[in-house]
């Protein structure tokens, strides 16, 4: 994670009619900008055949858990006294709404906190553990109760493949191999012996790792080439066990740094690393310094803003994925983008260093077009995380005491999880443009995948607040006879879920597609996501 550093009703004509189209119950209210809306020419898309080898890979939808605010600590590990479900200390009604999403893998300590991290402090009985002093992140002190015998039980709750990242900054590459043994062995060693003692008679088998985090900054402000013969150091002692063999990943660029990326591909050898990482941050200001943006209360402009800068993920991992090609042409390595989403500024009252802020439509907008440029790119794109899980910046459950809440954000990776090692489909169409001043971007983004029952599943993002988009598609060679879906919209980009109305945006059935002899027409509303299925 980088350090740095009201509305109107519409005419019920055109109420009335999009309704009709979309097949919603309740259309929401819309602002008075709509009287500028209308619908687009109709979008010509053809859905193409691809390759039945090119899966969309289930982990593009990860999550990040860093001991951070409030995320480890009342997020997911509760005080025993609160009233809520809870196995030990887990806070069950969070895993159990992050089961229903299927999370593919858990990256977990960190984030910048990973490289302060020693984990022989997080194991054993939990009055002997060691307080400490996290002072990446509000210079709180943390009792380590929360360790790694808990995450890999949380993993196990969840279902989920851990995610650990390793100490390179601070730690030593003993410490790490100790670990990597601790976790995965099953011989009469002291590390196996120690982890018995500790209630896991079994090995964990844990096999993703990290080697650092942001080593090109708050992992050791490390130049690319240095780095690269620290990571071949540290991966020659990350051994593979007896039924676990070790994905071992690079820590890799910040956002467009073309340099740190070709420097890692052609220093350390194809056969010492599974996956090379990407972080980048939408921040709707584009700045790290002074004010990163309103999370809410935000207008137009600053929306357009936010979703121009965040669609410069497409060009970035392009440009990654275009040098890992260069070197790697067969595509072996993964490319992660292990730190991802919108950084705002905190809620008002809160600790600046806890990164607590709310989560729009706007915000779940952007999650839906990410996770469409990670599908479509999903030949390289292997993995990625959103930052974070809970009660941190981009998080898809904010907790209060015993009150939960889905934020809109969740409610996108419930949409997607229908493309979780499905079948990748391109997609063919020239989106319509949102104008906005003298600027513009493509107002349509889309992916498409075909799941093992055959069923083909289409995920349309509009991002234009004012105009809907009218679709027409062709998909050759698929034989469906149905098609039914689910949207995700709300009466102003600026809408969010609060413990008081916490489904204020939610989820609801969209029919407002059809068939058209053998094509799909349909009618996508603003500001809207929506997942159709096709069988």
């Amino acid at each position: 994670m980088p350090f740095c550093s009201r509305v109107s009703p519409c005419l019920r004509t055109w109420a009335q009619h999009l309704t009709l189209l979309a097949g919603i119950s309740s259309l929401p209210q819309l602002a008075p900008a709509q009287s500028k809306g209308g619908v687009s020419q109709t979008v010509q898309m053809t859905v193409q055949p691809g390759n039945s080898k090119l899966l969309v890979s289930k982990h593009i939808q990860g999550q990040f858990a860093e001991h951070l605010g409030r995320c480890i600590y009342d997020g997911f590990w509760v005080d025993p006294a609160l009233n809520v479900p809870k196995q030990g200390r887990i806070r069950m009604d969070v895993v159990q709404a992050l089961q229903k999403i299927k999370v593919p893998n858990m990256r977990w300590p960190g984030g910048c906190f990973a490289d302060t991290y020693h984990w022989r402090d997080g194991v054993g009985p939990t009055a002997q553990r060691p307080k400490m002093l996290n002072l990446w992140w509000g210079n709180v002190v943390e009792d380590n109760s929360f360790g790694t015998h808990e995450f890999l039980e949380l993993c196990q709750l969840l279902g989920t493949e851990p995610y650990l990242a390793a100490n390179v900054g601070s730690g030593t590459v003993q410490e790490m191999a100790n670990w990597m043994e601790y976790l995965n062995a099953n011989e009469d060693t002291p590390m196996v012996l120690e982890r018995r003692k500790n209630g896991h008679p079994e090995p964990y088998k844990v096999s993703w790792w990290g080697i650092g985090n942001e080593s090109w900054g708050c992992g050791g402000n490390m130049t690319a080439e240095y780095y690269t013969d620290v990571y071949k150091r540290y991966a020659t002692f990350a051994h593979d066990y007896p039924g676990t063999q070790l994905k071992r990943i690079v820590s890799g660029a910040n956002g467009d740094d073309a340099h740190w990326t070709e420097t890692c591909m052609k220093n350390i050898p194809l056969n010492m690393m599974w996956g090379l990482t990407l972080h980048q941050y939408t921040l709707p200001t584009g700045s790290w310094t002074g004010s990163k943006g309103k999370a809410t209360g935000f207008g137009e402009q600053d929306y357009f803003n936010t979703l121009r800068n965040g669609l410069r993920m497409e060009p970035i991992v392009a440009k990654h994925a275009a040098i890992m090609d260069k070197y790697d042409p067969e595509k072996k390595v993964a490319l992660l983008v292990d730190e991802w989403g919108i950084w705002t500024d905190v809620e008002a009252g809160t600790n600046p260093g806890f990164l607590y802020q709310q989560n729009t439509l706007r915000d779940a907008l952007l999650a839906g077009t990410t996770l469409n440029i990670f599908n479509n790119h999903c030949d390289r794109v292997r993995g990625a995380n959103l930052a974070q899980a809970v009660n941190v910046l981009q998080a898809v459950i904010l907790t209060e005491k015993e009150k939960m809440l889905l934020t809109p954000t969740y409610h996108v990776f419930d949409l997607y999880q229908v493309h979780q090692d499905a079948q990748y489909l391109p997609l063919q169409f020239q989106s319509p443009e949102y104008v906005l001043g003298a600027e513009k971007i493509p107002a349509l983004n889309a992916s498409a995948s075909r799941d093992k029952s055959g069923a083909v599943h289409i995920s349309l993002v509009n991002l234009d607040p004012h105009k809907a988009l009218a679709l027409e598609t062709a998909l050759p060679g698929v034989s469906w006879k149905k098609v039914s879906g689910r949207i995700l919209t709300s009466a102003s980009v600026s809408d969010y879920n609060t413990f008081d109305k916490p489904n204020a945006v939610q989820l609801a059935d969209f029919k407002g597609a059809r068939k058209k002899g053998d094509n799909l027409a349909l009618m996508l509303p603003p500001k809207s996501v929506v997942v159709l299925e096709l069988k």
